[in-house]
């Protein structure tokens, strides 16, 4: 959870950023049930946190035989049973709402204090199957880069009008090369393809310094337009949509929607990988995948890239996704 403090009611800060909701991935190591809800004490490893789930209709339904309407009728001899299946997911769901100690809670909610002890008030809460912990590493590895991108970061709550400016740049410098990638289906570039593209940014902003004032020391044109273009092609890599396949000095990025040869691998890897009898049940899980991929492929293929070449092959039917980011073939 991190060191937050409590300035208003319901609202923390941590390094200023305002916190009212939290998203919370850990283990049960107490648990007490009331007529309404559960309380579960959940360890995510910086501490143990209560966390208050209401009970669903159905849960309360359960405890008590008699709302449930008595015993329903059981359909067609051998046939598609509704009652039967109807049963089942209930049973299915109530299993993902009632934990034991030991097992891994998802929970997200509102913080509140009460007895000056910090608890959740579950908003969404279940069950999460991790036999071989591939949940909790992924996220191990996203959240300390979330600290790192956003809340490490001392919230600047009075930008000035050049960060402004600024911001405002990145982002149609982003959607500028966004559309280069659209109207000419470019499947890959280096970034002086794109770099004049972004010079109308460069010329077309605001001079700071006033008439009466001296000309203040600053970046060039050109080193302006370098800088802008380095930062909107990372932001492009970190959203996936472009990558680098080998990183040399001759600076080739790979549109990731356009580039068969990725796509190709990743569904031969799935359709490969499920005839093992370790992933022919659920499918293969997103990390192997991306494992995999890294392994034969690219060294450089990030999460966001892989993710969005699943939903490109999903939506081409190539893929289905079962549960818990696992896919696989048809």
């Amino acid at each position: 959870m991190g060191p937050m403090i409590s300035e208003d009611p319901g609202i923390y800060f941590y390094n200023l950023h305002p916190i009212y909701k939290v998203d919370v991935l850990g283990t049960v190591v107490y648990k007490r049930e009331r007529d309404d809800f559960f309380c579960y004490g959940v360890d995510d490893g910086t501490g143990v946190i209560n966390c208050l789930c209401w009970k669903n209709d159905l849960m309360k339904e359960e405890a008590d035989p008699d709302k449930s309407g008595g015993k329903l009728s059981d359909g067609a001899q051998g046939g598609f049973n509704p009652v039967a299946e109807l049963k089942k997911l209930k049973q299915a769901q109530q299993s993902r709402c009632r934990l034991e100690i030991g097992e891994l809670l998802r929970v997200r909610g509102p913080v509140k204090t009460s007895r000056q002890q910090r608890e959740i008030m579950a908003s969404t809460y279940y069950k999460v199957n991790d036999p071989v912990m591939a949940v909790q590493i992924a996220w191990m590895m996203e959240v300390p880069q979330l600290y790192r991108q956003c809340y490490d970061k001392p919230l600047q709550l009075q930008p000035n009008a050049t960060s402004d400016s600024a911001v405002s740049s990145l982002c149609k410098a982003t959607n500028i090369i966004k559309d280069f990638f659209k109207q000419r289906s470019v499947t890959r570039f280096r970034p002086y393809d794109v770099q004049d593209l972004l010079q109308p940014l460069i010329s077309s902003q605001p001079q700071t310094a006033s008439a009466d004032q001296e000309p203040v020391a600053g970046p060039s044109a050109c080193q302006q337009l370098r800088q802008l273009l380095k930062e909107a092609l990372q932001i492009l890599q970190d959203d996936g949509m472009v990558y680098r396949k080998v990183k040399s000095q001759d600076e080739v990025y790979y549109v990731t929607a356009q580039d068969k040869d990725l796509l190709i691998a990743v569904k031969d890897i799935i359709r490969e990988d499920s005839k093992r009898e370790k992933y022919a049940e659920r499918g293969c899980h997103i990390l192997h995948i991306l494992s995999a991929v890294r392994q034969h492929y690219s060294l450089n293929v990030s999460k966001a890239a892989l993710e969005l070449v699943l939903k490109s092959l999903e939506c081409n039917s190539d893929i289905v996704s079962t549960s818990d980011n696992h896919y696989t073939v048809f």
